[in-house]
């Protein structure tokens, strides 16, 4: 006998939950999160929010920018149309900065302009403006000034909130113990949470089972998200 086809699976990514009430609020990321709610407020034209990667930067600077209407670009992106775009709105998200600025006199002049009409600017990065690579010194400067709210990587009750939201994203119901299970194991980092629950997600679905502690045993086994010093695994539901 012939065994059964496997489930094609299509790798159709789930849509986030972008919008603040969607944002998981700890100690990690509360003082990003205070940022953007005292927008208009700001004692400063601009701000950074640090992060590393995968830790909700992208969240916090849409809602941002959905309640400013600012243009978005990234640092990449920077040319001579990003002035006129700030001028028509008077406020602008530039995300990912640490991983290029094409045009550096471009990003001093757009602060500069924000400064000169009141306007918002804020800025995204992985990395402190002081460990930024940036040739130009009147840069270099303007952006260490700027007012900096950091996310740290997450404590234990962020990093469970996670995967439940990431689960949930992905329409699967998943046990408590077996959320609990996963977060003591992996490193503790947004996108470690991600990726180990997109790998579940698409094991589960291309053998037509739940989500157990199995199931997830044997992913974290299998990727690169373990935590050091974790337990070792157990594939006994």
């Amino acid at each position: 006998m012939s065994a059964a086809p496997r489930q094609l699976v299509l790798d159709l990514a789930p849509r986030p939950a972008l919008d603040m009430e969607d944002f998981l609020v700890s100690a990690a990321n509360r003082e990003a999160l205070e940022l953007v709610d005292r927008w208009p407020d700001w004692p400063h034209w601009a701000a950074i929010v640090v992060g590393p990667e995968g830790a909700g930067k992208t969240h916090l600077a849409h809602v941002w920018q959905m309640r400013s209407r600012a243009v978005a670009t990234t640092g990449a992106a920077l040319g001579e149309a990003t002035l006129a775009a700030f001028g028509a709105s008077n406020t602008m998200l530039v995300e990912d900065i640490d991983r290029s600025i094409a045009d550096e006199r471009i990003f001093f002049h757009l602060l500069n302009l924000a400064r000169e009409r009141k306007g918002s600017v804020l800025v995204t990065s992985r990395v402190a403006p002081g460990d930024l690579a940036i040739a130009l010194p009147d840069l270099r400067s303007r952006l260490k000034a700027l007012p900096v709210a950091t996310i740290a990587p997450p404590d234990d009750l962020l990093l469970k909130s996670v995967l439940v939201k990431l689960f949930a994203d992905r329409q699967l119901e998943v046990e408590p113990h077996v959320v609990s299970y996963v977060a003591l194991r992996i490193e503790r980092s947004l996108a470690a949470a991600n990726a180990v629950v997109t790998e579940i997600d698409r094991r589960a679905l291309e053998r037509h089972r739940n989500v157990t502690r199995a199931l997830a045993a044997e992913v974290l086994q299998d990727t690169a998200v373990n935590r050091a010093g974790a337990p070792g695994e157990d594939f006994e539901d």
